[in-house]
């Protein structure tokens, strides 16, 4: 990694989202009286049913489609089915999981699983590939995460958690407008279209979706109670190591050099756990307090650790 992108991904990248996250955790401090869960839920249904659809429209509206592409959720999907796999072995076949509830498995699961690939993976990715960088979070998101999130995900917490709840993946992800602003970007470019200027309003109306999920990152984070256990160790061993460890083969494996997509791809893999899980942690009865943790651990390492494997995929490329 030159030393100009150090600078620019140190200035441009992990400043701004440390700000944006320490503005969420001392927002509730400055404000007496407000409720954490109350602004997290508006916050979150403001993003999801308005500024992630423009967002998602504009990028599927404008990324150059390619097989290439593919290789970025390919790489994304298996390491998280790695990853959940390993949490489950971990956590059911050996001493770690002795004296821990099924919600606690559960949650641990999630979060050494599922990584935080849009709200991390866009600005980090857009920082260190330029412009063409900003497609690989969305086909990320969209064909690998979002898909494996409301299947295995959901069945993960339905089956660990306390609840009495009956999820239908198909209804729940047919709902989400995310992916209808994904769909009909994408259908419009594929259908060869000029509507530029609507794609860059589109692209403008989103562009508040990344800080203000940052920002809810920031309140969700227990700080009040970062302390470290066992259950941490894992799940941050699994989601920011062996994760990306093993994406790094795949994709070693590919014929050919180590192509851009293929190096995105890893990268994804690396990001930290995503603030979706404290939401199915709380939809489905698992150890949200466990989830919160191990979330707040892994986005503080992770901003160590994410320009270590910048470093490692730049040296494989070289």
């Amino acid at each position: 990694m030159s030393a100009e992108l150090a600078q620019q991904l140190l200035l441009k990248t992990l400043l701004p989202l440390s700000l944006l996250i320490a503005a969420g955790g001392i927002w509730p401090r400055w404000q007496a009286g407000i409720s954490i869960v109350s602004l997290r839920g508006e916050i979150n249904r403001l993003v999801l049913n308005f500024f992630a659809p423009m967002l998602f429209f504009a990028a599927g509206a404008s990324a150059t489609v390619d097989l290439g592409l593919l290789q970025v959720p390919l790489l994304l999907g298996a390491a998280t089915l790695f990853g959940l796999g390993l949490a489950a072995l971990a956590l059911f076949a050996t001493p770690l999981g002795h004296g821990l509830s099924r919600p606690e498995r559960g949650a641990i699961m999630l979060a050494s699983g599922f990584g935080n690939v849009l709200f991390f993976g866009y600005p980090f990715l857009s920082t260190v590939f330029g412009e063409p960088g900003t497609r690989y979070p969305f086909f990320a998101d969209m064909l690998a995460t979002t898909p494996l999130v409301w299947s295995l995900g959901v069945w993960i917490a339905f089956r660990c958690g306390r609840h009495e709840e009956h999820a239908s993946f198909l209804a729940m992800w047919l709902r989400l407008p995310p992916v209808w602003g994904f769909a009909a970007g994408l259908a419009i470019n594929l259908s060869g279209l000029s509507l530029a200027p609507l794609v860059e309003a589109a692209r403008w109306a989103g562009s508040p979706t990344i800080p203000l999920m940052l920002f809810v990152l920031g309140l969700t984070i227990p700080w009040h109670d970062l302390r470290p256990q066992k259950a941490v160790f894992v799940a941050l061993a699994i989601k920011l190591a062996l994760m990306p460890l093993l994406a790094l083969g795949l994709a070693q494996a590919w014929p050919g050099t180590l192509s851009e997509p293929a190096q995105a791809g890893i990268l994804e893999a690396a990001m930290p756990t995503m603030v979706m899980v404290i939401a199915l942690a709380d939809r489905f009865g698992l150890d949200t307090r466990l989830a919160g943790l191990i979330m707040g651990w892994s986005t503080l390492v992770g901003l160590a650790t994410l320009p270590f494997w910048l470093v490692v995929v730049k040296g494989v490329a070289s």
